[in-house]
């Protein structure tokens, strides 16, 4: 057997020791180790023994005598997962398969002699669900912990539990690049306290920060849409690092569409341009990983912020985006948004730049923004749609709230989970997991989809369901919303992982045969996975059966169809409706069946013809699919509508006279001033209870029956049985002259308004409830001169200088010198000389 290299020089080599020491003792550790230091490659090897671990030890040997323990080591991404099995395995001079091997969905390389195996933590998840105790396995390494991903999380909370209950002696190891060691050494503590930390020192290689935000101003992200113009800005400082810096460059870009953009913008330069996200093919993904004879751009997603090392990276330029879950629990709508990436992610991403040697950073944001960045990520368990992680807890057995997760889901996430599984009949009203809901999850698919694909295949066939569950599950889509070409150019290109994952699902449910088109087969698929976002076109847009609009791309294939299953769907924030991102048509008929549809009578006030509609409608989900008019509907009902009609309208639609507006303003006058038994007569009170409205409310059928009611009649249901509204704020008050006038209740404070010569004998002007009456004193033509409450003082004072102005103005009307002593009038002196 040929020696095997030398180990690589890396820090984590100092640390090994006191992690292997640190297991043996308590069975568990926390590793916080940077990145570029190691961790994902040389831990592995060291906890399985298939290296040596002494400090004195010469480089590259192999351990002949230590025991060998099965490694199994979780990866939260499937490129990782191969990448760290490629490196292990060349570390140890073999062929991945061997002594190292990896799982991900649709994909195994290993054998009986593995005994480090790389598994996504979504595999790792179904194998804990198989079977809790993961024998044959002595030690679990979760890689990249504090990326807090939703998969990794809920395996750590399995792991614990099984550790605690079925298997004391499986070895557990957290590994983080980031300081948040507490947390982790926390949840995995035992009886002698935390788990153990171990440290790793960083790499030592200098980097230099450039920062290099855009000159203009841009827009910012909305949604999944990046500015091209902030794209075309990335591209330009791409070139500028090459023409500074030496070696290869890593991009960071938030998406696969941004990645295809920059890659047509940077075709001009001497490199060899490469891709790397989730849906390049392996060997794309391969040629990606590898030193060629050309100068490389390497374009990536964030699955290049950890737990591998891109060769050759001296450059590192950073878009500074990144893309996050969010869910619209209410509206069923799970997708992704554009979001600036924090600070703790950019040093991750800066930190590949030095990982070889010296480097440089290139940041298409300015310092002074970076400062005001969220320090670290939203984990995934805050911010994703939680269906399949409740189910998957539903299956393990543990209530949520008992498992030992890094963070608490937050409970509204769980019941909008929880909805979705009763509804697919995944588990039961008391929260547990059904035959059918352990069935979906072992399908290694969201539980919608697996839904999709265990029914669609019964309506469509098996072949055809799993191809369009394939589709979906794994994003295999191109550009465009049509998923339906998208599917059929899938086929012809001969995709080999969409063609694996086909296969395994087919697998995964009996062999059904049916002669159900492409159309028919993408459109039921999607419509059970997606019932809720079943639309119809409802003038320039759709409505989903889940109640929320959505629009397509202008020149979409789509616009044309009445009816859209659609699988993909984002709402950014602000926006009134959502944007369709993959969907395809689908009979009526059809999204009728699959969605369920039911009759509702409706009767409601229209705001158009302001009167009651009464209304049967035919409904799938929140579409108003048909109608036909009622013609008794419900009087409740009736009532009901009309109700909203007075509240949307106003009291204004009753028949309100003068006198019923006055009478309305004594009895507020009442209830203000002496409160209790007077009600309240204002709009929010009244359109509280329409009961004083009777009779008539309960024969109201039409707007024109609420015209009919006469207020005033109405208003009498109100006044107090005990008292006497009348004496209480009486319509008209007499002065102690013998004079009386009509007392105004509509400024809240009664007013007495009469000519000033009505007011000639009398020296105070009378209160009512308690309430000072204001006077109100008018000249002969009724206009106002003066506003008093305190007559006596007006005549002694103020009264002069009226006097004085009016008995030029009007000389033939009184003006007397002493006006409390005199006669009231309303007569000229002519008239009142009998002239």
């Amino acid at each position: 057997m040929p020696q095997p290299p030398a180990l690589p020089d890396l820090p984590i080599r100092e640390s090994l020791p006191a992690l292997l020491e640190a297991v043996a003792r308590t069975g568990t550790a926390v590793l916080a180790a940077p990145p570029g230091t190691g961790k994902t490659t040389l831990a592995p090897l060291a906890l399985a023994g298939l290296i040596e671990t002494a400090t004195g030890a010469g480089p590259g040997q192999v351990t002949r005598d230590m025991p060998q323990r099965r490694v199994l080591v979780a990866e939260p991404r499937r490129l990782a997962t191969r990448a760290a099995a490629s490196r292990m395995a060349a570390i140890l001079g073999e062929q991945v398969g061997e002594r190292v091997g990896f799982q991900i969905r649709g994909e195994t390389r290993r054998s009986a002699a593995t005994r480090v195996e790389v598994v996504t933590t979504g595999v790792l998840l179904n194998r804990l669900l198989a079977d809790p105790e993961l024998p044959g396995v002595d030690l679990v390494v979760l890689d990249e912990c504090h990326e807090r991903h939703l998969e990794t999380d809920t395996a750590c909370a399995f792991l614990i539990e099984s550790r605690q209950i079925l298997r004391p002696d499986l070895g557990l190891v957290a590994a983080s690049a980031t300081a948040d060691v507490a947390l982790w050494t926390g949840l995995l503590a035992g009886d002698e306290g935390p788990a153990p930390a171990i440290a790793s020192e960083p790499m030592r290689h200098p980097v230099a920060m450039h920062w290099a935000p855009p000159r203009e101003r841009l827009s910012p992200p909305d949604g999944m849409r990046v500015d091209p113009k902030f794209l075309g800005h990335v591209s330009h400082i791409v070139g500028r690092a090459l023409d500074a810096d030496a070696g290869d460059a890593l991009v960071f870009l938030p998406g696969a569409a941004e990645i295809r953009r920059v890659a047509e913008q940077l075709r001009h330069l001497d490199s060899d341009i490469h891709q790397l996200h989730g849906s390049v093919s392996p060997s794309d993904q391969d040629r990606a990983m590898r030193v060629g004879e050309r100068r490389r751009v390497v374009l990536a997603t964030d699955i290049a912020e950890s737990s591998l090392t891109v060769p050759g990276v001296r450059i590192v330029v950073d878009a500074g985006l990144v893309r996050r879950p969010v869910v619209d629990h209410a509206r069923g709508l799970p997708g992704l948004t554009t979001a600036p990436a924090s600070r703790a992610a950019a040093d991750q991403r800066a930190g590949r730049a030095g990982r070889e040697g010296p480097g440089a950073v290139w940041r298409c944001w300015s310092e002074a923004e970076h400062t005001r960045r969220a320090a670290q990520p939203v984990p995934d368990v805050a911010a994703a749609d939680l269906t399949a992680f409740r189910l998957q807890a539903a299956c393990w057995g543990t209530p949520v709230a008992d498992l030992a997760m890094p963070g608490p889901p937050p409970a509204g996430a769980i019941e909008a989970a929880e909805a979705t599984l009763i509804a697919l009949g995944a588990i039961d009203e008391h929260g547990a997991a059904t035959d059918r809901g352990r069935v979906l999850a072992k399908a290694g698919l969201h539980p919608r989809l697996a839904r999709a694909l265990v029914d669609g295949a019964a309506r469509v066939g098996s072949e055809k369901a799993a191809e369009v569950a394939a589709l979906l599950g794994l994003d295999k889509r191109g550009k465009g919303d049509d998923l339906l070409a998208q599917w059929r150019q899938l086929r012809t290109s001969r995709d080999r992982r969409w063609e694996h994952e086909v296969k395994r699902l087919a697998r995964a449910v009996p062999r059904i045969d049916r002669q159900a088109g492409d159309d028919e087969a993408a459109a039921t698929v999607i419509a059970l996975a997606f019932p809720e976002r079943v639309a119809k076109r409802a003038g320039g847009q759709w409505r989903t059966a889940g109640g929320t609009g959505a629009v397509c791309a202008e020149g979409s294939a789509l616009s044309g169809s009445e009816w859209l299953a659609i699988a993909d769907a984002d709402r950014s924030p602000g926006r009134a409706a959502a944007m369709i991102r993959a969907a395809v048509p689908i009979d009526g008929d059809l999204a009728r069946e699959l969605v369920g549809e039911r009759r509702e009578q409706r009767v409601e006030w229209d705001r158009e013809r302001r009167d009651v509609a009464a209304r049967s409608v035919r409904l799938v989900g929140a579409i108003e699919d048909a109608a036909r008019p009622i013609e008794d509907p419900d009087p409740e009902l009736v009532r009901a509508a009309l109700l909203d009609g007075l509240r949307d309208e106003g009291l204004g639609l009753l028949g309100w006279s003068a006198s019923a507006r006055r009478m309305r303003e004594r009895m507020a006058f009442c209830h203000r001033e002496v409160g209790d038994p007077w009600p309240d007569v204002g709009d929010a009170a009244l359109l509280a209870d329409p009961a004083w409205l009777e009779p008539w409310w309960s024969r109201a059928r039409r707007r024109r029956d609420l015209e009919r009611i006469v207020a005033e009649e109405a208003l009498k249901n109100l006044v107090p049985w005990s008292e006497d509204l009348e004496k209480t704020a009486p319509r008209r008050l007499r002065l102690h002259n013998g004079m009386e006038g009509t007392v105004d209740y509509s400024t809240g404070h009664p007013v007495l308004s009469m000519k000033l010569q009505l007011f000639f004998g009398a020296t105070a002007i009378p209160r009512i409830a308690g309430v000072q009456v204001q006077a109100h004193l008018l000249d002969p033509a009724g206009r106002p001169l003066a506003v008093t409450s305190d007559l006596e003082s007006f005549w002694k004072g103020p009264y002069g200088q009226v006097r004085k102005e009016m008995r030029g103005r009007y000389p033939k009307h009184p003006w007397p010198e002493d006006p409390a002593a005199a006669e009231p009038t309303a007569w000229t002196n002519r008239r009142l000389r009998g002239g």
